[in-house]
């Protein structure tokens, strides 16, 4: 057609290495057939699916994106699969119990700003533009007879091996039909996108690796898994909505400062090297300045500045950096600050009981309801008085009380 131009197709074998090397946990089948493929400038076809089960995208999203977008940098089609159907069956993925299920109304709802958060790291304009799709579209269709023909792919044996379903078997928990169904819808998407490769976190590989087998059994085609790094906190749980230390793509940027100067110090390496795109030479250089004992406020400063710039942009970055060192130049954040200890997975409210930071378990509930409590630099108050000790953070309590807690 007359006024298109083919994407260029990039085959420069040093931006493929990196693009397949860093943040990545691992590809499927292998990372040097993939490799082979893209160094012959073969255009393929990625995507990654989101399930809009929460109102926002967050960090732990971004990861994965930022590779898709690397991928749409080298020439190749990528698509950004909104999971509509899928989130309404939820997926079991590290979920001790099942989901809870979510309307159709609350899922298109949640999914009204996911593309334009997608766009900081990903293009749906240009010669290459990204495709935006929804599994409805093909899982919708789909008859009982159609449903139970998929269900022949996969045995209850295959399933069983997830270590969350393990798990519950193990703890008298229940697992219900429509949750083996997940793993079976999400990986027909790849066979109705007719795709090359996924892309997704390293938790979503045995979804992937489905989508991986279908593809196989029903159309004989080799299909890609890139399984990118997990962002984890100190208690190597991944960062997000469950577990409730998510950096969300719609915070401001004082929030997103704030949240990460509240990571613990073994995040900072993790945090520029899958979040970020400073150069592996220089994070080398800030990993050796950490282990010779530089202070590693410095470095988390540098994270959060990056962070918010991808998030919103420079100034923005340079804006919250100001207010967050303005509140502990003023005495707002105090040097001496109180430090106690909490166990982790612990009740918050019970270590600051204890220490007398509160006076009883009634104080601290009355203090969540006002929103007098807040992590410290930041406008983003505690909501949950069962709150538990999963990572080190520092607490506004009322308007000049400040504790850290540190999880042991």
């Amino acid at each position: 057609m007359f006024g298109l131009t083919k994407p260029e197709i990039i085959t420069d074998e040093k931006k493929i290495e990196q693009t397949l090397s860093r943040g990545v946990e691992a590809i499927f089948p292998n990372k040097e057939f993939l490799k082979s493929k893209l160094v012959k400038g073969e255009r393929l076809i990625f995507y990654l699916g989101v399930d809009p089960t929460g109102a926002t995208l967050h960090l732990g999203h971004a990861i994965p994106m930022k590779k898709l977008g690397e991928l749409q940098k080298l020439g190749h089609q990528i698509i950004f699969l909104i999971g509509d159907f899928t989130a309404m069956i939820g997926d079991p993925t590290d979920k001790s119990a099942a989901r809870k299920k979510l309307t159709r109304e609350q899922v298109l709802e949640n999914c009204e700003k996911y593309k334009e958060q997608a766009s900081k790291f990903i293009s749906f304009s240009g010669s290459n533009k990204a495709l935006l799709k929804y599994n409805s579209e093909w899982l919708n269709k789909m008859n009982f007879a159609d449903v139970l023909d998929l269900a022949s792919q996969m045995t209850v044996d295959q399933m069983l091996k997830r270590d969350m379903f393990t798990k519950r078997i193990e703890e008298n928990k229940p697992i219900y039909i429509h949750e083996f169904m997940y793993p079976l819808m999400q990986g027909y998407d790849s066979v109705a996108m007719d795709v090359d490769g996924e892309v997704g976190g390293n938790d979503q590989t045995f979804n992937m690796l489905a989508g991986r087998d279908l593809m196989k059994s029903l159309k004989n085609k080799e299909k890609f898994v890139i399984a990118t790094k997990l962002l984890t906190d100190s208690s190597g749980k991944k960062m997000g909505k469950t577990e409730g230390n998510m950096v969300s793509l719609d915070q401001t940027p004082e929030d997103v400062f704030g949240k990460v100067m509240s990571w613990t110090d073994n995040l900072i390496i993790p945090g520029f090297e899958i979040v970020t795109d400073v150069s592996l030479e220089e994070i080398e250089t800030i990993k050796s300045a950490l282990a010779s004992g530089a202070n590693p406020k410095d470095s988390k400063v540098r994270l959060a500045k990056e962070i918010v710039t991808i998030i919103h942009d420079a100034d923005a970055a340079e804006r919250a950096h100001q207010n967050f060192e303005r509140a502990f130049s003023k005495g707002e954040v105090p040097e001496d600050i109180q430090e106690i200890t909490a166990e982790h997975g612990s009740h918050i409210k019970d270590a600051l009981v204890k220490n007398g930071i509160v006076s009883s378990n009634t104080d601290w509930r009355r203090l969540v309801e006002s929103k007098a409590v807040s992590y410290a630099g930041t406008e983003e108050y505690i909501t949950d008085s069962h709150i538990k000790a999963e990572k080190e953070v520092i607490l506004r309590v009322g308007k000049k009380r400040f504790v850290k807690i540190n999880v042991k």
